[in-house]
């Protein structure tokens, strides 16, 4: 039997730092692992040889060159997507997970958000969205079960 086929995926700082947390699965899948590419996280290339793949950097901070590095980063996100075809994608979101996630729904993946653990009371932007398109959506924080009802509480992981 062959195993599932699996895109992690995440921005780079914070959000990255929580998917890594699940680097004990990745050798369970058939996986590739997809963020923003930053000087910070280029040792990946390194620990993880050509399972990594990056996407460009920046933030809805970056208000003038945004919108065309978000487009640019939805074509790029196709282009793997089509390449790895995976039966899941898991994410911790932010910016860089929302194009992919949406093409993964079209395309037949299944979809599993992380809600970040810094938030305790608030509603990420992402997650807003991906609420309503994940096949499973999972919360660190049981307060956050008040603001998505339906979201499995998963606990830390950290």
């Amino acid at each position: 039997m062959s195993k599932k086929r699996v895109m992690f995926i995440a921005s780079t700082g914070g959000h990255l730092k929580e998917l890594l947390q699940l680097e004990s699965m990745f050798e369970n899948y058939e996986y590739c692992l997809i963020t923003e590419k930053t000087k910070s996280n280029m040792y990946l290339k390194e620990k993880y040889k050509d399972k990594v793949h990056y996407l460009i950097y920046g933030t809805k901070h970056h208000i003038l060159s945004y919108p065309f590095k978000l487009l640019t980063n939805c074509f790029i996100s196709l282009y793997y997507y089509l390449r790895y075809r995976p039966d899941y994608i898991i994410t911790t979101g932010v910016h860089t997970a929302g194009p992919m996630c949406c093409i993964g729904k079209i395309l037949g993946s299944k979809i599993i958000y992380i809600e970040t653990f810094a938030n305790m009371v608030t509603k990420t932007s992402t997650g807003k969205i991906l609420y309503y398109i994940s096949d499973q959506f999972i919360v660190q924080w049981e307060s956050m079960k008040k603001l998505y009802p339906n979201a499995v509480y998963g606990g830390w992981i950290f």
